[in-house]
Protein backbone atom coordinates (compact mmCIF):
# COMPACT_ATOMS: atom_id res chain seq x y z
CA UNK A 1 0.00 0.00 0.00
CA UNK A 2 2.49 2.18 -1.03
CA UNK A 3 -0.47 5.09 -1.89
CA UNK A 4 -0.59 5.73 1.88
CA UNK A 5 2.90 6.43 2.21
CA UNK A 6 2.28 8.97 -0.30
CA UNK A 7 -0.43 10.48 0.63
CA UNK A 8 1.09 11.04 3.85
CA UNK A 9 4.07 12.67 1.56
CA UNK A 10 1.90 15.23 0.10
CA UNK A 11 0.00 15.65 3.80
CA UNK A 12 3.81 16.82 5.39
CA UNK A 13 4.37 19.07 2.10
CA UNK A 14 1.13 20.28 1.97
CA UNK A 15 1.85 21.37 5.88
CA UNK A 16 5.01 22.79 4.96
CA UNK A 17 3.89 25.06 2.95
CA UNK A 18 1.35 26.72 5.10
CA UNK A 19 4.61 26.82 7.65
CA UNK A 20 7.52 28.03 5.60
CA UNK A 21 6.12 31.53 5.57
CA UNK A 22 5.93 31.97 9.29
CA UNK A 23 9.49 30.32 10.49
CA UNK A 24 11.41 33.52 9.76
CA UNK A 25 8.63 35.80 11.43
CA UNK A 26 9.09 34.08 15.06
CA UNK A 27 11.00 36.69 17.05
CA UNK A 28 10.70 35.14 20.66
CA UNK A 29 13.32 31.99 21.58
CA UNK A 30 10.11 30.15 22.15
CA UNK A 31 9.16 30.25 18.89
CA UNK A 32 12.45 28.97 17.72
CA UNK A 33 12.29 26.27 19.37
CA UNK A 34 8.90 25.55 18.31
CA UNK A 35 9.48 25.73 14.65
CA UNK A 36 12.86 24.05 15.09
CA UNK A 37 11.30 21.06 16.74
CA UNK A 38 8.26 20.95 14.20
CA UNK A 39 11.15 21.10 11.48
CA UNK A 40 12.76 18.28 12.96
CA UNK A 41 9.19 16.29 13.59
CA UNK A 42 8.64 17.10 9.74
CA UNK A 43 11.80 15.79 9.16
CA UNK A 44 11.64 12.12 10.68
CA UNK A 45 7.94 11.84 9.13
CA UNK A 46 8.70 13.00 5.35
CA UNK A 47 12.13 10.66 6.01
CA UNK A 48 9.96 7.94 7.09
CA UNK A 49 7.49 8.00 4.78
CA UNK A 50 10.07 8.18 1.67
CA UNK A 51 11.95 5.35 3.49
CA UNK A 52 8.70 3.49 3.13
CA UNK A 53 7.84 4.63 -0.66
CA UNK A 54 11.28 3.46 -1.49
CA UNK A 55 10.47 0.33 0.23
CA UNK A 56 13.63 0.47 2.35
CA UNK A 57 12.03 0.12 5.22
CA UNK A 58 8.51 -2.33 5.76
CA UNK A 59 5.37 -0.45 5.61
CA UNK A 60 3.60 -0.10 9.17
CA UNK A 61 1.86 -3.59 10.29
CA UNK A 62 -1.62 -2.30 9.76
CA UNK A 63 -0.71 -1.60 6.13
CA UNK A 64 1.28 -4.87 5.27
CA UNK A 65 -0.36 -7.09 2.82
CA UNK A 66 -0.76 -10.62 3.39
CA UNK A 67 -2.09 -13.38 1.20
CA UNK A 68 -5.36 -14.66 2.58
CA UNK A 69 -5.44 -18.64 2.62
CA UNK A 70 -7.67 -20.73 4.40
CA UNK A 71 -5.99 -22.24 7.34
CA UNK A 72 -7.06 -25.90 7.96
CA UNK A 73 -6.50 -28.45 10.69
CA UNK A 74 -3.73 -31.14 9.11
Amino acid sequence: MRHYAFLRLLLAAFFLYFAWPLIPQSSSQLEMLFWGCWLVFFVLVFGANLATLFKMSEPPVMEQEYDKFRQTDG
